[in-house]
């Protein structure tokens, strides 16, 4: 349910030449596993930012499912190159029954399915592109014929120079580039499709079964890889290739079917088929020899038929080698992924054109000295228990039991007391007497309470960084600045500033485990410790302020909308709780954590699983206590409705948009009636929201801010309000009273009802929302003046 990491050291053989002797040739590549349910898309989106390539799965049953067409779009959007990978062709045999002719026909549609997605996609992009284009020429047109109008008279500027006329349009726009889409769709002859079956531990390409063919048909290598795909038939007396118009009504099954299919159904059929499901003895000793395969003899005695199917394909078509030769051979370098993206991701990031130029020309180019700038890209936080750590680890590598424990402090003690007798004298039964009856005295060590001893001790979790690194080389005590994700080189010191923070640790992923590094180079995926407290989800890493870039920007595959209630069923594990909230929010990139204004602990997922998934972490990992949860939250927010669609009041005598509120004592009430502003009043607060502040400072009142608000809002409208008080600074009340009182003369002008509506409403104003400036206003209607009005 999470996505995590394992690298691979892959060796592989190679000749240059089909005569050059092979040479071997070593691979690094790291794998990162995540989930396929649409609940866990976030860790998808988190995923693809890290990736250079993309091993999308399909189920050869299920065909093409909504997940399916949600990968391959974050594939898409990320600019990494994905493969195809038809998995669980074995359910096209044991569950559905086919025929292997049925399947190929039934695999075909699948690819077609498959690569009208990705067409749809294209499409489109290159909508998007032509509207553009046509944009740009329209632009260039309309300013070509401005400056041919503005020069048409008499050719002079007001300095009597010779102006020349503007060219309407570039080389460039003149003519729309059309961009190819033969390198988007799977082709199994290109090799980017694999047909697998993970369970019985077999996979192959077209290519692969073009080599062990090469030989035994006498046909070149590079022919066979792009007939045996498709409609194309072997006529078995001549052995060439025939296209579907050369059959001349002969019935040929097709190459894929006949030299492929058939095989993999005869294995099947020698090793688990027949009438009890036992297979045939000498049809796989017939397959054995076919394929120059020699199994070992307690294989060939094993009762179970799928030993026997899962040793033979291991042998023939292993699909680790299948997996990793098609990775290697079409998914693209660090290097050349980089050269082929990065600047795309980094003119998408926030102030691109304030990029230091050096910076990007070291991510784009994988630049990976001491001496380049460092930039990291923290995915997300990841939760590992403390004692999991490598720093924390017992040097045997395993840890001992409590009573293995007792047992050798015991064995310690006792050689302990055999030398201290030695020493004085004893003799060695009687310290051996005097050790046991103290290891057996009342209210020892070893004979302690056992429901006490087995009490299970809560491990503290750590959160370790999920990165990936563009430039540079990191080391362990290297200092490097946390940009947070709005963070804009345009503006690197605005509030809140990125601190730097000390890499403590770096680790190389390696599924549950951790090995720990000393440095890391470009163009690996890696754990970094010492963020703690500094990434709330993502956030990236960079060696300087001025000139970074900010590649946080990640589109997440899916939002948090279940919303649910908690609390510890011990009120008093309140604090573990909420501790564990927060450990869980920083470290699920999905998950989300609120407290409402009546107190209530919120959790918001994004869906039922995810749900079940952060309460199993809440109770076993981060919280460590029993929670209770309530049913799901359905928000309601408010809205704004014309007043003639609005609901009819319950009290018929009060206007609408009246409400009544009684406190619990019943002695007092408070109406309160809603009503929107007229179009000319709401104009004129919102130019205003300078003097209005103003107002606010003079009677010595801070603007406040919610807490709910993000930074770059508050900093947003601190941003407006300087702007606008520069403008406005020659405002006073008198101005802003007369020129409210305008307003609403202009709005009684329009609509004569709301005359009579706002009469003497300027001396009734007690304030101005939201946020004390914007273009609300809260009018005092109470016959006694209550309030203080401004």
């Amino acid at each position: 349910m999470e996505s995590s990491a394992i690298s691979f050291f892959f060796s592989l053989l190679r000749k240059s030449s089909p005569d050059a002797d092979p040479q071997q040739q070593d691979y690094l590549i790291n794998l990162i596993d995540s989930p396929g349910h649409v609940d866990f898309s976030s860790e998808v989106s988190t995923a693809s930012r890290l990736c250079d390539g993309a091993v999308v799965l399909v189920d050869a049953v299920e065909g093409v499912c909504s997940q399916t067409v949600a990968v391959l779009r974050q594939s898409w959007v990320e600019h990494i190159k994905p493969i195809l990978v038809i998995n669980k062709m074995d359910r096209l045999i044991t569950e559905l029954q086919m025929g292997p002719g049925e399947a190929y026909i039934h695999l075909r549609n699948l690819l077609e399915q498959v690569n009208a997605v990705m067409g749809s996609f294209y499409q489109g992009d290159r909508m998007d592109d032509d509207l553009n284009w046509r944009e740009r020429v329209e632009s260039r047109i309309n300013e070509g014929g401005k400056t041919q109008n503005g020069t048409a008279q008499g050719g002079l500027d007001t300095d009597g120079d010779a102006v020349t006329e503007a060219e309407p349009t570039t080389n460039r726009d003149a003519e729309y580039e059309e961009k190819g889409d033969e390198d988007i769709y799977f082709e199994p002859e290109k090799g980017n499709v694999v047909f697998s079956s993970a369970i019985d531990g077999w996979a192959f390409t077209v290519k692969q079964f073009a080599g062990l063919y090469e030989k035994k048909l006498g046909i070149k290598r590079s022919i066979l890889e792009k007939v045996l795909w498709g409609d194309f038939y072997l006529d078995p007396k001549t052995k060439r290739i025939l296209g579907p118009k050369h059959l001349k009504g002969r019935n040929l099954k097709p190459m894929f079917v006949q030299l492929v299919l058939d095989n993999i159904w005869a294995v099947y059929s020698a090793t688990t088929g027949g009438d009890k499901g036992k297979g045939d003895t000498e049809m796989v000793e017939k397959i054995t020899k076919a394929l120059s395969i020699s199994l070992p003899n307690h294989v060939l005695r094993s009762r179970d038929p799928r030993s026997i199917l899962m040793a033979l394909f291991a042998a023939w078509i292993p699909l680790s080698t299948a997996m990793l030769v098609t990775v290697i051979e079409h998914l693209p370098s660090p290097k050349v992924a980089q050269e082929a993206r990065t600047a795309q991701l980094i003119d998408a990031s926030p102030g691109a054109s304030n990029v230091d130029p050096s910076l990007r020309d070291a991510m784009v180019k994988l630049k990976k000295e001491r001496k380049d700038p460092v930039v990291a890209f923290v995915s997300k936080m990841v939760s590992i228990p403390e004692k999991d750590l490598p720093e924390n680890r017992t040097k045997t590598g395993t840890s001992l039991t409590a009573e293995e424990a007792r047992e050798m402090a015991r064995k310690k003690r006792a050689e302990i007391a055999r030398a201290q007798a030695a020493t004085n004298g004893e003799s060695p039964d009687i310290a051996e007497l005097r050790q046991a009856i103290q290891s057996s005295a009342i209210g020892s060590s070893d004979d302690m309470d056992p429901v006490e001893n087995d009490k299970p001790v809560e491990e503290p979790e750590r959160l370790i960084g999920f990165a990936r690194l563009f430039s540079g080389t990191l080391e362990v005590g290297d200092e490097v600045y946390v940009l947070h994700p709005k963070f804009s080189p345009a503006n690197p010191h605005a509030s809140p500033e990125p601190q730097k923070v000390t890499v403590t640790a770096l680790y190389l992923l390696m599924g549950r485990g951790l090995e720990p590094l000393s440095s890391v180079p470009a163009g690996v995926v890696f754990g970094i410790g010492g963020l703690e407290g500094h990434i709330m989800k993502s956030g990236t890493l960079c060696s300087q302020l001025e000139g970074g870039v900010n590649l946080a920007g990640l589109s997440m595959g899916g939002q948090p909308i279940v919303r649910v209630a908690i609390e510890p069923e011990n009120p008093a594990d309140l604090s573990k709780m909420v501790t564990g909230l927060k450990l869980l929010q920083q470290s699920d990139p999905c998950a989300s954590y609120e407290i409402l204004p009546n107190g209530e602990h919120v959790i918001l997922t994004a869906g039922e699983l995810h749900l079940e998934r952060c309460l199993k972490d809440l109770r076993e990992r981060f919280a460590h206590c029993e929670i209770q949860v309530g049913a799901p939250i359905v928000p309601y927010r408010e809205s704004i409705v014309n007043a003639v669609e609005m609901n009819p009041p319950k009290d018929k005598d009060l206007p609408r948009g009246t409400t009544i509120g009684i406190v619990a004592s019943k002695q007092m009430s408070v109406r309160l009636r809603v009503r929107p502003l007229p179009e000319h009043v709401t104009i004129y607060l919102g130019k205003s929201a300078a003097a209005i502040q103003g107002l606010y400072a003079d009677q010595g009142v801070d603007i406040q801010h919610d807490d709910s608000e993000s930074d770059a809002d508050v900093q947003a409208d601190e941003t407006k309000a300087v702007g606008l008080r520069a403008e406005d600074a020659q405002k006073s009340l008198a101005s802003l009273q007369g020129g409210l009182k305008e307003a609403f003369a202009d709005a009684a002008k329009d609509n004569k009802a709301e005359r009579d509506a706002w009469k003497g409403v300027i001396d009734k104003v007690v304030a101005f929302g939201p946020r004390r400036s914007g273009p609300n206003l809260l009018v005092d209607a109470t016959q006694g003046r209550v309030f203080r009005h401004m």
